[in-house]
């Protein structure tokens, strides 16, 4: 369990509430594309991880798949923003490892930034939520008032 300081931290953000806009593209998206991986398994779920090599396509996927989901609506509600944040760059990372790479060594450049510019979108989308956090209208920022608030009545 993270110490109270150390909650604070992962909690805080200064961040306007427009920051609702990024999170609902970086958010939306994943939950999108971790629902798309069960509903069409072939072409983007176990089928794809196989095709292009993913070790152990058959718990990959589906673990993938979660995480798109869980972190990304935990990211459309502001709610552990920076954790969930973490997680998305991590699966773009290997994303983009797995698939964006080959791609720039077989069809060259211009052909891997066309294909990676969701990628991209996304990898920086996350990158400014782990910076900035959720936004003053995120449930982070509930959270750290009511947190504020209960040690200003001795309930914290």
């Amino acid at each position: 369990m993270p110490s109270e300081s150390r909650m604070k931290q992962i909690l805080a953000t200064r961040a306007p509430s427009a920051v609702v806009l990024v999170r609902l593209i970086v958010g939306v998206v994943f939950l999108s594309e971790g629902a798309q991986k069960f509903l069409y398994p072939a072409a983007l779920g176990v089928g794809r991880f196989a095709k292009i090599g993913i070790p152990w396509p058959e718990l990959s996927a589906p673990f993938v798949a979660i995480v798109e989901i869980g972190c990304g609506a935990l990211v459309v509600l502001g709610l552990a923003t920076r954790p969930a944040a973490i997680a998305l760059i991590l699966d773009m990372l290997v994303a983009i490892a797995s698939t964006k790479l080959p791609m720039l060594f077989k069809s060259g450049f211009w052909a891997m930034a066309h294909e990676a510019r969701t990628d991209w979108s996304m990898i920086l989308g996350a990158i400014f939520l782990l910076i900035v956090g959720g936004g003053a209208g995120s449930m982070d920022a509930r959270l750290a008032r009511d947190h504020a608030r209960g040690e200003q009545t001795g309930r914290g």
